[in-house]
C-alpha cells in the first residue's frame, strides 16, 4: 500500500479516512484505543451517528503519523471488522487510503 503526501523531513503523512460503525461499536472508545495504541494523532473532519443506536454511523478522519502508525491504525480498525473507504481530499491535494 502507498501512503501518499509524505512530509520529507519527518516523515509524517496523512490519510483521509471514512470509517462506518455498526451499532455494536458505538459505544466503544475506538477513536483512543487509535491514539494510545498506535500513537496516531486524527481530526475528525465530519460524523454522523444518527439519533437511532440501531443503525449504522459514519465518522470522516483524517489519520496523520508515519507510515509505521498509520497502517497500525488501519489495521487496528480493520481487525473489528469496520467499513473503511478511502476519501479524496476535496482540496485537490492526491492523498486518500
Amino acid at each position: 500500500m502507498s501512503l501518499p503526501n509524505r512530509d520529507r523531513k519527518s516523515n509524517i503523512t496523512q490519510v483521509r479516512v471514512r470509517v462506518s460503525l455498526s451499532r455494536d461499536y458505538r459505544q466503544e472508545p475506538l477513536l483512543s484505543g487509535l491514539a494510545s495504541n498506535c500513537s496516531v494523532s486524527f481530526n475528525i473532519t465530519q460524523a454522523n451517528l444518527g439519533n437511532h443506536p440501531e443503525l449504522e454511523g459514519q465518522i470522516d478522519l483524517e489519520l496523520r503519523g508515519t507510515i509505521a502508525q498509520i497502517r497500525c491504525g488501519l489495521a487496528y480498525l480493520d481487525l473489528r471488522s469496520l467499513k473503511i473507504v478511502g476519501k479524496p481530499n476535496p482540496d485537490g491535494d492526491s492523498w486518500y487510503y
